[in-house]
């Protein structure tokens, strides 16, 4: 594998006549990750990572500077999984000058559930992979489902702008009591990793409710009750179209729920962890 610091070093270093997949990261990386590495391999003939921890997506008061920084290990990670090319830049050489030109995201979609509470976090994050799609110029890109608005909307700034990549969306990978594998676990101590896995059962039981019949409010207001009880403090717990994220027009009454694919996701904070999960499922 070969690393390489800056946009020029990264070009000279792609081979632009083999199929280029290419995984966008903030390091500190996790089985999650590799998945996205192997998968990149599977689909494609020369597969670039980046690591960047992207001041821009991160608000006045969160941990940008406390955000888990393991350059060694993931290396070393990212080696054994077969990347060939790594893309570590510094601030300086991905904004050598003020980023005065930024991505804004559509409202609809930006402006609703991680966006409410993190007010500029997808046009940061918007403006960085743009930015990284015109250093690294691949023909594929893979993202998380766990982050699944954000892949959301990566796939639709690709189409607006028209740019000549292909956007993969890959599985979670979860670990085996079924949290959903995160750079921000290892915030985590003891008691707060063993209550953890509550987020993700809450979304299980709510896919289980609405499936049911039962009123989506209703579902939705005993989900955060749950936690709330445990001593979490969701921003989130909700029953959204899997297309577009839109809500219910009308909220549902109890009988059949309406078909179609649907994706329950919250967003919750343990301690002074903030942890966010997803489950996708569909009514026929």
């Amino acid at each position: 594998m070969k690393t390489v610091r800056t946009i020029s070093e990264l070009r000279q270093s792609i081979d632009y006549n083999k199929r280029v997949g290419f995984v966008p990261t903030m390091g500190n990386l996790h089985a999650g990750h590799l998945d996205l590495i192997s998968t990149a391999k599977a689909q494609s003939q020369l597969v670039v990572a980046s690591i960047f921890v992207n001041r821009l997506q991160f608000g006045p008061h969160e941990d940008f500077d406390s955000y888990p920084r393991t350059f060694f290990e993931d290396t070393r990670k990212l080696e054994a999984s077969g990347c060939d090319v790594l893309f570590a830049p510094g601030e300086e050489d991905l904004y050598p000058v003020p980023q005065g030109f930024e991505v804004s995201p559509p409202d609809n979609l930006a402006g609703i559930l991680e966006g409410e509470f993190r007010p500029g976090f997808f046009k940061g994050v918007c403006t960085i992979v743009l930015k990284l799609f015109n250093c690294v110029q691949p023909n594929v890109a893979f993202f998380g489902r766990k982050d699944y608005q954000q892949a959301m909307i990566v796939d639709h700034m690709v189409n607006q702008f028209a740019l000549p990549v292909d956007i993969v969306k890959v599985p979670t990978r979860r670990e085996v009591d079924g949290l959903a594998m995160s750079s921000r676990n290892g915030y985590l101590n003891d008691a707060e990793r063993a209550d953890a896995v509550q987020l993700y059962l809450v979304l299980c039981q709510m896919r289980e409710s609405f499936k049911a019949g039962h009123n989506i409010s209703t579902v939705e207001e005993e989900a955060k009750h749950h936690l709330q009880s445990r001593g979490w403090k969701p921003d989130y717990l909700t029953i959204r179209s899997a297309l577009d994220l839109s809500p219910l027009s009308v909220i549902q009454k109890e009988g059949n729920p309406p078909p179609g694919c649907w994706i329950a996701l919250g967003a919750a904070r343990i301690g002074k962890t903030r942890l966010i999960d997803n489950l996708e499922f569909n009514v026929n």
